[in-house]
């Protein structure tokens, strides 16, 4: 693990600040819903991802003590910088959930103006907040004055290719306070389709002082220099590549990682998982993990659905040491997500196909 926020020994300098905090590193794991929790975050920051943002909490359940948004902001010290992401329609509410969370010591709050699913951005929160940009000001102007440590946002481009105001709202995020905001390169309209674009990022960038970071469409590291470089950004933040090649952010596609380093990790990301949620919940919620590891790998529907119904760890295990015991490699001679595509496999994951209720 990397210390609380020191250098790594390869990289003697900060690759941004967000306020006075540096960040080392120019790779960041994206808050996404049901997969940034304290086991994932933890391991992608092991790995090399700069920052630690959470799933996102809604301002709601902060400040009527309600979900479980608490487990959600637990955090271990070396994942620092840690970034505590918030959503919410109300900015007087934001701000006191915003308040409230600060008991718990994160190193960044971050606002949550990208989240694209209907129950989200549908009440005026997550990206629906880009149809409001005087809220955008009054929730950064409240909460830079208010807050001891430094405010962000994250944004789309727009809730639609009518409405593209993401200079409009990352100024005013400036403008107001804010001292980072990152952009996925699509609108609320798009979700997850299309491209993300990258000129529009490079406008923002140009016209501001304060970090920008670059999201969307990351599915290998050949991809990371084509963004930053179209881009102009200070940082990639990587999301739905990560799930299953956490090694993305150490620079590593998939079939580069040895198959022992493979089995290594999903083993010590599972056993995370127990502890963290508890061997029931944990297992069941490792499966949406497990079955992205594997993937890459020629496995038959049979071998798949056994891994993914295994009641116990140990089961779990077993049938996992038996799949990466096989050959691995296609008879092509390739080993990717592309051979179950080629194989027929209807149980494959298209890359593009969410994963989770709301990433950014």
């Amino acid at each position: 693990m990397i210390p609380v926020n020191q250098p790594p020994e390869n990289n003697p300098g900060p690759a941004f600040h967000v306020g006075p905090i540096p960040v080392y590193g120019d790779l960041i794991l994206s808050p996404m819903d049901g997969f940034s929790d304290l086991p994932f975050r933890s391991l992608a920051r092991s790995l090399g991802s700069a920052m630690s943002y959470t799933e996102f909490v809604n301002a709601i359940d902060v400040t009527g003590g309600t979900g479980r948004f608490e487990q959600r902001l637990r955090y271990l010290p070396e994942e620092r910088p840690v970034v505590f992401q918030l959503f919410d329609d109300d900015p007087e509410r934001l701000v006191r959930a915003a308040e409230n969370v600060m008991r718990w010591n994160p190193d960044i709050i971050d606002i949550n103006m990208g989240c694209s699913a209907k129950n989200v951005s549908g009440r005026g929160a997550g990206a629906g907040l880009l149809r409001t940009p005087e809220k955008i000001s009054q929730i950064f102007s409240t909460l830079s004055k208010s807050l001891p440590v430094p405010v962000t946002g994250k944004i789309r481009l727009g809730w639609d290719d009518d409405h593209l105001n993401y200079l409009e709202v990352a100024r005013r995020i400036e403008d107001s306070g804010g001292q980072l905001v990152a952009i996925h390169g699509r609108t609320r309209q798009q979700g997850y389709t299309g491209q993300a674009r990258w000129a529009p990022i490079r406008e923002i960038k140009e016209c501001l002082t304060i970090p920008v970071i670059a999201n969307g469409d990351v599915k290998s590291v050949a991809d990371i220099q084509v963004i930053k470089q179209q881009s102009g950004c200070d940082g990639v933040m990587i999301g739905r590549a990560a799930i299953g090649n956490p090694w993305i952010f150490a620079r590593m596609d998939h079939e580069q990682v040895p198959v022992d380093e493979v089995r290594r990790l999903v083993r010590h990301h599972l056993r995370m998982m127990l502890d963290f949620y508890g061997e029931e919940e944990g297992l069941v919620l490792f499966r949406k993990h497990a079955v992205r590891y594997v993937s890459p790998y020629p496995l038959s529907r049979e071998d798949r659905s056994a891994l993914l119904t295994c009641t116990t760890p140990e089961a779990f295990l077993d049938r996992l040491d038996q799949i990466l015991a096989a050959p691995l490699l296609a008879p092509d001679g390739h080993n990717g997500r592309g051979s179950q595509h080629q194989q027929g496999n209807p149980d494959a994951v298209e890359e593009d196909e969410p994963l989770y209720a709301c990433s950014q």
